[in-house]
């Protein structure tokens, strides 16, 4: 209860600072017009159109000193209700267009939502006939609430940065400015979090990836589309045969299905109808069929469960596939490899009966946790469930025994958890992976998704003790997600200095001269035949050699800068005494022993 009543106070902390921004903002350019602004994590933002001015980060000062202004004046947030034609007129009377089109909207539709709009899925003439408005000061806005009582509750708050956004996220309408700040309850904690922000600059995966050449992009291939380079391969190939390692422990069994298909497949799943405007779409010249780009798996899934019959003994059915699917984005929303047009998923289904749905997710659960424990990440999951709207298909009191379900088998995996009703998909509910990284940053990374509508749609079967066709609970699972937005995670997490069985490059030999070529011949003829006991099972550890004709403390700070786990200094010295100069990190240094070379198998196992 402590922390939803700070989430509460934090979230109507950040919304009246949004409103005493935009105050702010119309101080210093009376003829803005405004679109939303909304409160969200860390902070908060506005849309503005200025129309010929443009705001920068020299503005901010200007901007906050306002800003302080209007809180020293602790002006009350003061709620009206108005009929939606008087809102109406106002928008019209102060030239606000953005806030014009909301009304309309709100008047003829009863919603704002871009996307109910888009779909169609409301019933005209069953709109608002009123709205309601905050005030502070002189400034006015159409606006739910809520907020504090006055200006001069906010805590402390700083303006971040500025970007282009198009009004209601649509690329054919203008493009604002979209003014972004944080804020905390005391400076102490807004101190703490500008300190991990400038962390997390140094960690930006999209810095690092150049730096340690690990993808890179193209634009004669396109936005959206990372190429990686023979490093960047090893990682994802490392990461990826984790993750089917793992799964095919708990049971599953590779499957491989085309990267096209026949629009029906997707039409009689419900996707064409729901994302047909995200697949890219390829035509044959030879028949002139429509067929997409796979943006997922599962469909495919169920047509290899189908194709034979199938006994209550059979069950459960597990495949996995790790593949690359394809989903058309909005440009604006594409960045590294957080988002991307080409994503690589570790996806996995599970076909199973009801009473077997607790047993499978307890083996995704430790699955799951092995993983994040294994990369140093503290998990906490979200258990999404209904709520008692008719936006979900299935039986209910199936829908009941699997949240159930679900809820046990997290309780009796120890894991961190929260409930969220109203967040399950519409098929099924679902439990979402939250890992923590290095700098305090949470991420959604790995999913679970019970699955009632695939199996009915599709007409998949089993026959049950009875001898009776009985539907199967479809299970969707990824343990990385997309394998392009975990590496940005992982980067990020480990700021480039990857766990040793996963680094792109382990070791990497140096020698002082030109003269040691016979002795790293012995060295490398240790590494080649050393199998160490790492999480992902590789045959051969993954060296390089430096013995070019420059110095050593150039070697050791590219080494370094390449951010190589273990580095092996080789002198004449140490040919003499049959050893190396080993240098690797402990605790986030690098230390340096000398070790025989008959031990070395056992001192980079025991690394």
């Amino acid at each position: 209860m402590e922390n939803k009543e700070k989430d509460e106070k934090l979230f109507k902390m950040r919304h009246s600072l949004a409103h005493i921004m935009a105050a702010a903002v119309q101080r210093i350019y009376p003829d803005a017009k405004f679109g939303v602004g909304p409160a969200i994590n860390d902070g908060f933002y506005y849309d503005i159109d200025l129309g010929e001015n443009k705001i920068s980060e020299k503005n901010f000062g200007k901007i906050e000193k306002a800003m302080r202004r209007i809180i020293a004046e602790k002006q009350d947030f003061v709620r009206s209700e108005i009929s939606i034609e008087e809102a109406i007129s106002w928008a019209k009377e102060t030239n606000q267009p953005y806030k014009l089109e909301l009304l309309n909207d709100l008047k003829n539709t009863g919603t704002t939502d871009a996307k109910i709009l888009a779909e169609g899925d409301f019933e005209l003439g069953n709109g608002a006939e009123t709205v309601s408005f905050y005030m502070n000061g002189n400034y006015k806005d159409l606006c739910r609430g809520p907020h504090l009582s006055n200006t001069g509750e906010v805590g402390a708050f700083k303006l971040m940065r500025v970007a282009g956004a198009y009004w209601r996220g649509d690329e054919k309408n203008p493009q604002m400015q979209r003014l972004y700040g944080v804020a905390f309850e005391t400076q102490e904690e807004l101190d703490e979090y500008l300190d991990r922000m400038e962390e997390a600059k140094k960690r930006d995966h999209r810095k690092l990836g150049k730096e340690l050449d690990l993808y890179t992009v193209s634009p004669l291939v396109g936005i959206g589309l990372p190429l990686f380079t023979p490093r960047g391969t090893i990682l994802r190939d490392v990461l990826a045969n984790y993750s089917n390692q793992l799964r095919q422990k708990y049971g599953f069994e590779k499957v491989w299905t085309p990267h096209i298909t026949k629009k029906d497949l997707y039409e009689k799943s419900g996707h064409w109808a729901k994302f047909g405007e995200e697949l890219f779409l390829v035509k044959s010249q030879v028949t002139g069929g429509q067929f997409a780009l796979k943006p997922m798996n599962c469909p495919h899934h169920t047509q290899i469960f189908d194709s034979n019959p199938r006994s209550y003994k059979d069950l459960p059915i597990r495949y996995l596939e790790t593949t690359t699917d394809y989903r058309d984005e909005q440009t604006g929303e594409l960045g590294g490899l957080n988002r991307v047009r080409s994503l690589t998923q570790d996806d996995s289904h599970i076909f199973c009966r009801t009473d077997q749905i607790e047993g499978e997710i307890q083996n995704l659960l430790a699955a799951a946790h092995e993983l994040y424990s294994g990369i140093g990440m503290k998990l906490r999951v979200r258990l999404s469930y209904r709520d008692d709207s008719d936006s979900y298909l299935g039986d209910l009191s199936v829908w009941e025994s699997a949240q159930n379900q679900l809820k046990k088998a997290v309780i009796s995996n120890n894991l961190d958890y929260f409930e969220e009703e109203g967040e399950a998909a519409f098929y099924g509910p679902k439990i979402d992976f939250m890992a923590t990284d290095a700098i305090g940053r949470e991420h959604q990374v790995a999913t679970v998704q019970l699955d009632f509508v695939q199996p009915e749609r599709f007409e998949l079967s089993y026959k049950n003790s009875e001898g009776q066709d009985e539907r199967p609970v479809m299970i969707h699972c990824a343990l990385l997600g997309s394998i392009e937005r975990f590496m940005s995670v992982y980067i990020e997490h480990k700021a480039g200095w990857f766990d040793f069985w996963a680094a792109p490059e382990q070791v990497r030999i140096l020698t002082i001269n030109d003269t040691l070529n016979d002795y790293v011949e012995e060295i490398l003829k240790i590494l080649s035949e050393t199998v160490l006991n790492l999480p992902v099972k590789f045959n051969e550890i993954r060296y390089s050699v430096d013995n070019r004709n420059e110095s050593l403390g150039k070697k050791i700070r590219e080494a370094t800068a390449m951010k190589i786990p273990v580095q092996l200094i080789v002198g004449p010295k140490d040919k003499e005494n049959n050893e190396v100069s080993v240098r690797f990190r402990k605790d986030g240094e690098f230390v340096e022993e000398k070790v025989l070379l008959q031990s070395l198998a056992d001192f980079l196992q025991n690394i």
